[in-house]
């Protein structure tokens, strides 16, 4: 399909507030709310599983999307959260690398959204839908859900998590009941509150936690409502390092997420009836997120991302205004100064986010199903076989590759080497000639 060329979307509704529209003061603070609490169980999971600060995540999250409204020209409603395709990666880089090189390499992750945007000003995009087609993108979503599995589980059973000691069964009866109520919330619940279970798992998980006795309640009795929020200062918390061979394994999966944010973008087109690829232009959003991204990174925070469930909030509530985006952005930001909140987050036992992540990561890895699904990808076909085995191999059995090119260390390990491998393979298989 070319983005790049004119389309035209025809609205199946007519929305209750269009993109430009306020909303009425008394309205205002509560459809806000709506869009915070449809992305908020998934950003918060994500630095509690990395180990990046949870207030620099909000903030970031705030402001990333204040600017993504901004250089959009305040045309697409689209709220900013954090990236799940970058747990992985960060979390093992930690292991092995200083905080320095992991952030530098995540703000160069924003740069190459940049580059890319500006490359698609100019000669369009479907360059970048031939180098990352379906058969690609689908099981290097497969591998990010699937190997995030062990994670989820470690915390559901495991008192640590990390070397997997202490087997719970406290644990896991607490990490099972969060998983059957945000499973029930996915399941039943409609309209908006369909569109949270996550939080509302969260939410349920931490009351049964605060039961079973399991929840300290230490940091949140010593922290202050109101305290600066704890974020990560260059040259003082620590020090920009270039790390060439990190950049490398976060290349990939920038592509991949570049692939999902172009499909969000084609939902949000068809739910408010624009071509946000022609007006303000793909680029510009390209150039958003990843604006967006290199702010996150230098304050301690995770990657962007354009968000599914606030997506699905536009389509529900009909209300499509940046308006509601930005002022929940700017709840975002208020709440990383709020001391007792980011302790309360601080507080929630690894079950209940293990079980909450049983479900997310299994959700993850049936979206890269589901994108081969829609594409209709012929498995019959032994090229699409061959590309979608190999990934899901590679990928998941964590397969990793060292090489030095001058004296400039490089390791590919897991979903990045997963991602380069089904690129290669994807380019250099000769095609049939019905593709």
């Amino acid at each position: 399909m070319a983005y790049d060329q004119e389309e035209i979307y025809v609205r199946t509704v007519e929305p209750k507030l269009d993109v430009h529209e306020k909303p009425r003061p008394k309205d205002a603070l509560l459809l806000s709310i709506q869009h915070l609490f449809a992305m908020f169980g998934a950003t918060v999971l994500v630095p509690y599983l990395t180990g990046l600060p949870v207030s620099a995540t909000l903030i970031a999250s705030g402001i990333g999307t204040l600017l993504y409204i901004m250089i959009t020209k305040g045309k697409i409603p689209a709220y900013l959260g954090s990236s799940f395709a970058f747990i992985f990666p960060i979390t093992i880089a930690l292991q092995s690398n200083s905080l320095g090189e992991v952030l530098t390499a995540l703000f160069f992750s924003g740069v190459v959204y940049v580059v890319i945007g500006i490359i698609i000003r100019f000669v369009g995009v479907d360059w970048l839908m031939k180098l990352l087609p379906p058969i690609v993108v689908g099981p290097v979503i497969m591998v990010i859900g699937l190997g995030l599995a062990p994670v989820a589980v470690n915390m559901a059973m495991y008192e640590n998590p990390n070397d997997m000691t202490g087997y719970n069964i406290t644990y896991i009866t607490v990490a099972l009941i969060t998983l059957g109520i945000t499973v029930l919330g996915s399941i039943f619940f409609k309209g908006v509150w369909g569109l949270i279970p996550i939080l509302i798992g969260i939410v349920g998980g931490y009351i049964t936690a605060v039961l079973f006795g399991i929840v300290d309640f230490t940091v949140i009795k010593e922290t202050s409502w109101l305290q600066l929020p704890e974020v990560h200062v260059p040259f003082s918390d620590y020090t920009p390092q270039i790390n060439l061979g990190l950049f490398l394994v976060m290349l990939p999966i920038v592509f991949v997420t570049i692939s999902e944010h172009i499909g969000h973008q084609v939902v949000i087109n068809k739910i408010v009836g624009k071509n946000f690829f022609k007006d303000p232009g793909l680029h510009r959003s390209l150039v958003g997120d990843g604006i967006a991204t290199m702010f996150s990174s230098v304050i301690g925070g995770p990657p962007t991302t354009t968000y599914g469930e606030n997506i699905g909030v536009l389509a529900i509530t009909r209300i499509f205004s940046v308006w509601v985006i930005g002022g929940a952005a700017v709840i975002a930001v208020v709440l990383g100064f709020i001391g007792k909140f980011t302790a309360v987050i601080t507080s929630i036992p690894s079950p209940v986010m293990g079980g909450v992540s049983i479900l997310l990561f299994g959700i993850i890895a049936s979206s890269g199903l589901r994108t081969l699904i829609d594409a209709k990808v012929d498995f019959d076909n032994k090229r699409n076989l061959v590309i979608a085995s190999v990934i899901l191999v590679i990928g998941i059995g964590k397969a990793h590759l060292d090489f030095v090119i001058g004296q400039i260390p490089f390791n590919l390990e897991g979903m990045a080497l997963a991602a380069f491998i089904g690129i290669v393979l994807n380019l250099i298989l000769p095609k049939g000639e019905n593709e």
